[in-house]
């Protein structure tokens, strides 16, 4: 007996889980950065599963990229992070008990503008500056305030290919 194709599977096929959904959104928030080094993406999602913010690392509002200074230094005193701006630009009035999904773990600062507002989760992809001392302050201030933290482990590779959109459909 010939196997007959379960149409309900070519359906599923190839969607993201939420997990991947929301980490793509992080990473793409994070191509709009002009960073020349260090891209970061964030993506508040509430408990219904609805993006509530986004953000990327950049300078303030009404101060141009091009007119600042981008070497570390630079960036330490002049950059707002991904997190920082998914925060203040979020859509709805808190973030309490919101998930944050980021390209990279949170600084010392960061840490703290989350556990202020109320974030209680933050899935991060990239841990690269584990070593640091602000990351470490970070880690410590996320654990005692209760904040959960959760590296991000898939690792499917997700194509934003503008030309598979069928616009007959």
């Amino acid at each position: 007996m010939a196997e007959t194709s379960n149409p309900s599977h070519k359906r599923t096929e190839g969607v993201l889980s939420w997990k991947e959904y929301f980490m793509s959104v992080a990473f793409l928030s994070a191509k709009r950065s002009k960073d020349p080094l260090t891209r970061v993406g964030a993506c508040i999602v509430n408990e219904d599963l609805r993006i509530v913010g986004i953000g990327y690392n950049g300078m303030a509002n009404g101060i141009k990229d091009d007119e600042m200074d981008w070497s570390k230094e630079g960036k330490r005193l002049y950059v707002c992070h991904a997190e920082m701006n998914a925060i203040v630009n979020k859509i709805q009035a808190d973030v309490r008990g919101c998930t944050m999904y980021v390209s990279m773990f949170p600084c010392n600062e960061c840490a703290k503008l989350l556990i202020q507002s109320g974030i209680k989760k933050v899935v991060f992809y990239s841990d690269k500056k584990h070593d640091k001392d602000y990351t470490a302050a970070a880690r410590k201030l996320l654990k005692k305030a209760g904040v959960e933290t959760e590296p991000y482990k898939n690792v499917t590779k997700v194509v934003i290919d503008f030309s598979e959109i069928d616009e007959t459909a």
